[in-house]
């Protein structure tokens, strides 16, 4: 155990307006989470008063499920922190949208650079031997005005309690950090908590390995793209693989089931068929998506992703997503190319369009392109089957037959995208959609997506 001091100037931190975290209960998890900005949460941690908060993702809803030592405890924290994708999508399954992922590895440091401006220090609980201290030497040299006044491992060092409760005590610390792994961290909490003096207490799990450089933190590019959990996949396959394969996919399935209880029959049905073979796509493709990002970063310079206005159910405007396939000014470029294009009608298609970049033939080729649409799937956006989401410029040019395209949510695959894609012409897309519109059951949607996999193997029509 070893106490360390140091003061200094610190002033290039400052916090935004401290408006408070609003509560949002989310039915998919039936769990009430704290939601709002970094900067909003951190103005509530370090607000008077004592404070126990906990990071909640798929892996510890997952073991809230299973273990009603470890619920109880997360039923007594104070704050519940929104932390990863998972439990992002899960919101989005009822119609919810968390502001931030409030993940502890970004949180918490800029949770300290605060409290040292405030002057409040910290105290380091837990770790393998000599990582609570590397931690430590870390922070400090971050902020140097940060006061680390305690840390102490989570193994020898852990084996007595009254002994630790009474070091934490003896530092004065107002902020314990513990990082002793879920549901362990929480259980000790729910325990010993209330014999602590310090105002703010948080189980942290695996934060002291990256603040020690144990554990490497996935490049930028990855952590923006959402695919952190695929990085540390790759770093720990053997230990990752329970929790972020099967772990990740019980918990969105779960989730999906839950938030499918108050839908009517029929659509239901249809949403849980959305939602699990989405989220099944999502979990068997990620090393896809992780590569694919990398590939267009590297081929050409402009953002990873393409976002587009596209016309949904009922007329309603929504933002579609692919892999950016195109050069960036390929919207300013439109225009001058609707005379080249391949199909009649409304919809523009080139087989040579000059605006596709290297990765983008390739990408569009194998319909790697209209992956991040999963993402529109689960936002309720989309549905994985249904007509090719319009343009509003094209659904502006529709005869009043075409409008009934918009009866149903579009899709990532349909009939004509599984009968040829940009070979059909435009008349012939409008009929094979007006009639699934008219027949479709989730049968007829299962058997659609069972096609589309010979589809994309052939590559019939896309380019």
């Amino acid at each position: 155990m070893t106490r360390t001091y140091f003061e200094a100037d610190f002033s290039n931190y400052t916090i935004a307006n401290p408006n408070v975290l609003s509560d949002v209960y989310l039915p998919a998890l039936d769990l009430t989470l704290a939601d709002g900005t970094t900067e909003q949460a951190i103005e509530n941690l370090l607000a008077p008063g004592h404070r126990r908060a906990y990071f909640m993702n798929a892996h510890c809803c997952n073991v809230r499920r299973h273990d009603p030592a470890y619920a109880r405890a997360v039923s007594h924290a104070d704050l519940l922190l929104a932390d990863g994708i998972g439990v992002e999508l899960a919101a989005k399954m009822t119609g919810q949208t968390l502001t931030e992922n409030l993940n502890g590895t970004d949180l918490v440091p800029a949770l300290l650079k605060e409290a040292a401006k405030r002057g409040k220090s910290v105290y380091l609980f837990g770790g393998k031997p000599g990582v609570a201290d590397a931690a430590a030497a870390n922070l400090i040299h971050q902020t140097p005005s940060l006061r680390i006044v305690g840390t102490r491992d989570g193994y020898q060092g852990a084996q007595h309690s009254e002994a630790v409760i009474a070091d934490i005590n003896e530092s004065g610390a107002d902020i314990v950090l513990v990082a002793l792994g879920v549901p362990m961290q929480e259980l000790w909490l729910d325990k010993h908590a209330h014999l602590l003096n310090a105002p703010l207490t948080m189980g942290v799990g695996a934060l002291f390995d990256f603040l020690a450089g144990a554990v490497a933190r996935a490049p930028k590019i990855v952590r923006r793209a959402r695919m952190e959990w695929a990085w540390r996949l790759l770093q720990e396959p053997g230990r990752m693989a329970k929790r972020y394969l099967a772990g990740n996919f019980t918990f969105l399935a779960h989730a999906a089931m839950t938030a499918a209880k108050g839908m009517p029959v029929a659509p239901g049905a249809r949403r849980i068929l959305d939602v699990a073979v989405s989220l099944t796509a999502l979990l068997m493709l990620s090393p896809i998506l992780l590569l694919t990002a990398i590939a267009i970063k590297a081929d050409s310079r402009g953002p990873v992703f393409f976002k587009q206005t596209r016309i949904g159910l009922n007329g309603n405007p929504f933002t579609m997503f692919k892999f950016r396939s195109m050069a960036t000014d390929a919207e300013q470029r439109r225009a001058a190319l609707l005379s080249t294009s391949d199909r009649e009608g409304a919809c523009f298609k080139s087989r040579n369009d000059p605006r596709v970049t290297r990765v983008g033939r390739f990408i569009r080729r194998s319909s790697i392109d209209e992956l991040p649409q999963i993402l529109n799937v689960l936002r309720g956006e989309m549905a994985i089957v249904g007509p090719r989401p319009a343009l509003p410029s094209e659904v502006a040019l529709y005869p009043e037959r075409a409008m009934g395209r918009l009866d149903v949510k579009p899709g990532i695959t349909g009939v004509w995208q599984v009968s040829g894609r940009a070979t059909v012409g435009f008349d012939e897309m409008v009929e094979m959609d007006l009639s699934y519109a008219a027949t479709r059951t989730v049968l007829l949607d299962i058997a659609l997506i069972l096609k589309t996999f010979r589809a994309v193997a052939t590559g019939k029509g896309a380019y």
